[in-house]
């Protein structure tokens, strides 16, 4: 069809960039060995635990938020430990591949796609002992799920020798997280997300009681060493050299964050989810999500007798709109549609009108306007 078309992410990372953080490394060049570079990344610093919502320290990384997860595992712990993984997703999943990869005895408590990860499992293994970490996501962007952390974070929290890590990459910015209050010892975010600007760098916020485990751990780490890097960012520097452009990004675009109020930021997710989940039930499809759903991203059923594959490859062609199929076993079977960061409300309205346009394209019946009103009576919901 002739005209523009204009591409927009509605994927749950990366996620559309704020156009402030974007100029702010056009116009910045910092050396990172300099007075400028180590005030910046000190107020970086502290800006990182109000979006935590913290007051433990917090390292970063120039990496991918993996690289923060691995970094997890070698820094807590030694051959020999055991811990205890819930898995739900490709991200958990994730968490027992990096245990395996350094030798670490794991016992996992699994969920079905589209569950949440039975944390009263996990807490009855957690009665027998012997387990040196707990690792979990806040939210499994693969599936559209949240996790209890908080009752599995008070239960950990009562183990003197035993450290909670959750990966919140996702979780950050659209979920109320309260780490200290909570008792999360490890809580990694990534920069491609809620904080919206590009890939690139891993945040890890660690408890003293992590710090305490670090001293322990025997198990081999160079570059993702978290006492090394705390250590230098104490200084205002980092270990090696860091991402200067994306540090300078990321202040402004914390700065931006806390302008608007961490709260708020999460109460634009939460809204935007829910609109979307009730425009799929207006649209006669099925959320994937039947756990508790998160707010960073939407999962949502293919239609009947239909791949999701057509719908994502429709939206790409047809409007720009770039969503995300289903992962491994769950490609054909489900698309994504992304919340997290800077996406309001017309953005959302707009897609959802482009994919009423996609879903009669591709086969399946719809009434135009369905889901874009019942997205506007979630909205008007909020508002009152």
């Amino acid at each position: 069809m002739p005209g523009i078309v204009k591409e927009r992410l509605f994927t749950p990372g990366p996620t559309p960039l704020l156009m402030e953080a974007q100029l702010r490394a056009l116009t910045m060049t910092l050396h990172h060995r300099t007075d400028a570079f180590r005030a910046l990344m000190r107020e970086t610093l502290d800006n990182l635990k109000y979006y935590f919502n913290t007051k433990n320290d917090i390292i970063v990384f120039a990496s991918s938020g993996t690289g923060a997860m691995e970094g997890a595992v070698s820094n807590l712990l030694s051959p020999g430990d055991r811990v205890l993984i819930g898995t739900a997703g490709k991200f958990g999943e994730r968490w027992v591949q990096l245990a395996k990869a350094y030798g670490i005895e794991s016992v996992v408590v699994e969920a079905p796609y589209g569950q949440e990860v039975p944390v009263g499992e996990m807490k009855k293994h957690l009665e027998s002992g012997g387990f040196r970490a707990v690792f979990i996501q806040a939210t499994e962007s693969s599936t559209g799920v949240r996790n209890d952390v908080e009752s599995l974070g008070k239960a950990v929290s009562a183990l003197p020798d035993c450290c909670f890590v959750v990966d919140a990459i996702t979780g950050l910015g659209t979920t109320d997280l309260r780490p200290d209050e909570w008792g999360v010892d490890i809580l990694i975010g990534g920069s491609q997300k809620a904080t919206m600007i590009p890939p690139g760098l891993a945040f890890a916020s660690i408890s003293d009681k992590a710090g305490r485990a670090m001293e322990k751990s025997k198990l081999p780490r160079y570059y993702f060493d978290y006492a090394k890097e705390r250590k230098s960012l104490a200084k205002g520097e980092s270990s090696y050299t860091p991402a200067t452009s994306l540090i300078v990004c990321l202040h402004a675009a914390l700065n931006y964050i806390k302008e608007l109020g961490r709260e708020n930021l999460i109460a634009n997710a939460e809204l935007l989810a829910e609109a979307s989940r009730e425009a799929a039930v207006a649209l006669g499809l099925k959320n994937f999500a039947v756990g508790t759903p998160a707010n960073a991203v939407t999962s949502i059923c293919a239609p009947p007798g239909i791949e999701s594959t057509k719908v994502v490859k429709d939206m790409k062609s047809r409007f720009g709109v770039i969503l995300t199929d289903g992962q491994g076993s769950m490609k054909g079977q489900m698309f994504r549609i992304a919340h997290l960061g800077y996406y309001d409300f017309l953005d959302l309205v707009a897609v959802l009108g482009a994919l009423e346009i996609t879903l009669l394209k591709v086969g399946h019946k719809v009434e135009l306007g369905s889901g874009v009103r019942a997205a506007q009576n979630v909205y008007l919901r909020h508002s009152a």
